[in-house]
C-alpha cells in the first residue's frame, strides 16, 4: 500500500513540477500572484507590491501603503493553488510583510497490493513566510524572511525551515532598480521515509528599467545562479524577460518569457508557445485585479487571477 501511494503521488508530482524542478517542496519555485506570473517570474527588482515578499524581501521598503493581495491558480491535472500576502510599515521595525502560498494536488484513490479500493487520500503543501526590510541609505535596502514549509501525502508528513535574503538598489536618475535574492536557505526538519532532500535553493538577480518617455517597465532576471553548470554561459541559461505596459492610469498589459521553461517543455522538435506568458491588470481606486496566462506548450496552460488592495 505504501508503494502504491508513493508511485501515484510521484507520477503526479513529476508532471506538475515539470517547469519548476522535481523534488519535495518544488512548489516553492512556482510564481506567486498573477502579476508576477504574467512577467514569467521577472519580479526580483519590481517594487510597490506586497507579493515582493516571495521574491525579494528587501523590496518591502518600496510598498508605499498597507497592502494586501489574494490569488488563485488553476494548475495542470486539476491541481489548485493560491496565495495571500500583506505588507505595511511598522514603527521601530521597518517595513514588514507576510504571506502564505499553498497547493492542493487533489484526491487520489488508495489501494492495496491487490488493487482493492481502500478509500481516498489527499496531498497538500504550503509555506508560511514572514519578513522585514530596512533602508541602508536613500538608494539601497536589505531584507530577510523566515519561512515554515509543510508537505503531506496521506498520513505522511514532511516539514522544513528556511530563510530568504534580499537586496535592492535604485538609481532614480536612470529609472533603474536592481534586485538580488537568495531563497530557501534551510533544511528539512522531518522527512518522507527517512530520505533527506535539499530545499530548492535559488539565487536570483534582476534589473528593472523604465525607459525615458516610454510607459513600460522592462525586466530581465537570472534564476538558479547557484546551480553548477559546465560554463558561465550555461549558468545564465535560466533567464526570464518581462514587460509591463502602462496602457493608461488604470490599465496594464504584461508579457513574459522564460528560457528554462521553453527548453524543458519542448516535446519532439517543437515547443509551441511554451515559456511565454501574458496578462493584464485593472486598477480601480484602492483595488487591483490581475490575470495571467502561462503556456506550457502541448502540455497545457496555467491561469491565475489575483485581487489586491491598499488600506
Amino acid at each position: 500500500m505504501r508503494l502504491s501511494l508513493v508511485v501515484l503521488v510521484t507520477m503526479s508530482h513529476q508532471v506538475i513540477s515539470l517547469a519548476q524542478g522535481i523534488g519535495t517542496y518544488a512548489f516553492l519555485r512556482n510564481d506567486v500572484s498573477a502579476r508576477a506570473a504574467a512577467l514569467n517570474g521577472s519580479f526580483v527588482s519590481m517594487v510597490n507590491d506586497p507579493n515582493v515578499v516571495f521574491y525579494n524581501p528587501a523590496a518591502l521598503t518600496t510598498v508605499e501603503k498597507p497592502s494586501g493581495s489574494i490569488g488563485f491558480l488553476k494548475h495542470l491535472m486539476d491541481v489548485n493553488a493560491g496565495n495571500i500576502s500583506f505588507s505595511q510599515y511598522a514603527e521601530g521595525i521597518g517595513n514588514i510583510g507576510a504571506g502564505i502560498t499553498f497547493i492542493s494536488y487533489g484526491t487520489f484513490t488508495q489501494t492495496d497490493q491487490f488493487l482493492n479500493n481502500l478509500g481516498s487520500f489527499g496531498a497538500t503543501e504550503f509555506a508560511l513566510v514572514a519578513g522585514a526590510a530596512t533602508p541602508l541609505d536613500g538608494e539601497s535596502s536589505i531584507g530577510a524572511n523566515v519561512k515554515v514549509i509543510y508537505s503531506s501525502i496521506a498520513n505522511y508528513r514532511s516539514s522544513a525551515m528556511a530563510i530568504d535574503l534580499g537586496y535592492l538598489y535604485t538609481i532614480p536618475s536612470e529609472n533603474i532598480t536592481i534586485g538580488a535574492s537568495i531563497l530557501n536557505i534551510g533544511r528539512q526538519l522531518s522527512t518522507y521515509a527517512g530520505v533527506r532532500e535539499p530545499l530548492p535553493l535559488d539565487v536570483k538577480i534582476g534589473i528593472t528599467k523604465r525607459p525615458e518617455h516610454l510607459p513600460v517597465f522592462l525586466n530581465v532576471n537570472f534564476h538558479k545562479l547557484n546551480e553548477s553548470q559546465e560554463s558561465v554561459f550555461q549558468r545564465l541559461n535560466s533567464f526570464s524577460f518581462g514587460a509591463e505596459f502602462l496602457m493608461s492610469e488604470s490599465v496594464r498589459f504584461r508579457v513574459g518569457y522564460s528560457n528554462e521553461q521553453r527548453k524543458e517543455l519542448k516535446l519532439g522538435t517543437s515547443a509551441g508557445l511554451a515559456g511565454f506568458s501574458l496578462g493584464g491588470g485593472i486598477l480601480s481606486g484602492d483595488y487591483r485585479f490581475d490575470y495571467a496566462f502561462n503556456s506550457y506548450g502541448k502540455i497545457g496552460a496555467l491561469h491565475r487571477v489575483s485581487l489586491g488592495t491598499t488600506f
